[in-house]
This record gives structure tokens, C-alpha cells and sequence, in this order.
């Protein structure tokens, strides 16, 4: 649903610029730490947040409050590891450096460092939102989501009907947000979690 709010918006921005480079710069990083230099080369091993940002997902982001980054580009051919398991390392990396930001920031919510104005602390709960948010919805396994590589990772022997659900991914994503589904999901996990680190 539409829904613009100027202010809103400007309180939210830090958090999904935060929120979406680190989470692009982990899956890269990790990648990279494991022998592939495609995000290196591309440069997308940068804390700028430009180079991670898609123009049409960022917009629908900050205006429907549901968008996406540019994917960091990884060959698992390249990895030092198994294919498999060097994906799932690098799929896990982007969700738990979104908990981390969460934590860090939690922790400095707590000890008082956002207090000097409310408007920065208001940005510091948010991103602490945002950060959750990005890190269990990515979760979900559903393609092009990092969940469905962290199972197809952790599921023994091959699994070839993961890829041809890819085919399917973004169709089954859209129906599972439209009827709601995702909500529930992240309401029911998100808010204990909310709950556990905010002050």
C-alpha cells in the first residue's frame, strides 16, 4: 500500500541504507574471505551505499515500504570450500550482520548514546527495526531470499528442485506478501525480539 510520510521517510533512511549495504557488503566479504573476487571486482566490496542500491527497489522501499538492493554477485565455482556449503556461509553472512547491527545498536540505545536529540534517537530505534526486519525476512526460504540457500545448504545431498523454484520465487514471494503471509511471519518472530533488545 502507498504510504508516504516526508518526515517518516527521513527517519527511516539511515537504517535501510545501514541495514542494506552492510547486509550486501557481508554476502561479498565472506565470498571474497573464501576465494571468490567477483564482488571485488565489481566493486561491490565498499561500505558506500550507492553501489549496493537498486534505483526501483530502493524507490519502492521508501514508498511501499517493500523494495530490494542489488543482489552482490558470487560464483561458487570460485570458492575454496564446497559449493554448497561455501553458499550457505555466504547466504548466512548477509542476515547475521543485520542481527549484529541490531544488537550494537540496541546496546548503544541502552546506554544512552542516541539520547542528545529525539529525532536521532528515533532513527537508532528504527534502523534497530530495520535491521531485524532484513535479517528474518531474508531468512524466509524462498527464492531469490538467502533462506532458500541456507536450506538448500543445509538439506543433505543435492537439491535441483531448489533451482527450478527460483523460476517460481518471485511469484511465490508477491502471493505470500499480498495475503499477508510474510506479516504474520515477521510479527511472530520480530516482536519478541523487538522486545528483548529494545529498552
Amino acid at each position: 500500500m502507498f504510504d508516504f510520510d516526508l518526515r517518516q521517510t527521513l527517519l527511516l533512511l539511515p537504517g535501510i541504507l545501514i541495514g542494506l549495504t552492510f547486509h550486501e557488503f557481508a554476502h561479498g566479504w565472506v565470498a571474497y574471505r573464501l576465494g571468490d573476487n567477483t564482488a571485488k571486482h565489481q566493486g561491490r566490496l565498499t561500505l558506500n551505499p550507492i553501489p549496493h542500491l537498486d534505483p526501483i527497489g530502493f524507490i519502492m522501499l521508501l514508498f511501499f515500504h517493500f523494495g530490494w538492493a542489488k543482489p552482490v554477485p558470487v560464483n561458487p565455482y570460485n570458492l575454496k570450500t564446497d559449493a554448497k556449503q561455501g553458499m550457505l556461509y555466504v547466504s548466512l553472512a548477509g542476515p547475521v550482520t543485520n542481527l549484529m547491527l541490531a544488537i550494537v545498536l540496541a546496546v548503544l540505545l541502552r546506554l544512552g548514546i542516541f539520547s542528545f536529540m529525539p529525532e536521532v534517537y528515533q532513527m537508532a530505534v528504527w534502523a534497530v527495526y530495520i535491521n531485524i526486519i532484513l535479517a528474518v525476512f531474508n531468512l524466509i526460504p524462498v527464492p531469490p531470499l538467502d533462506g532458500s540457500k541456507i536450506l538448500a545448504g543445509i538439506l543433505p545431498g543435492n537439491t535441483p528442485w531448489m533451482h527450478h523454484l527460483e523460476s517460481y520465487g518471485i511469484i511465490i514471494l508477491l502471493l505470500l506478501l499480498f495475503t499477508g503471509v510474510i506479516g504474520h511471519i515477521l510479527g511472530f518472530v520480530i516482536n519478541p525480539i523487538v522486545g528483548l533488545l529494545l529498552p
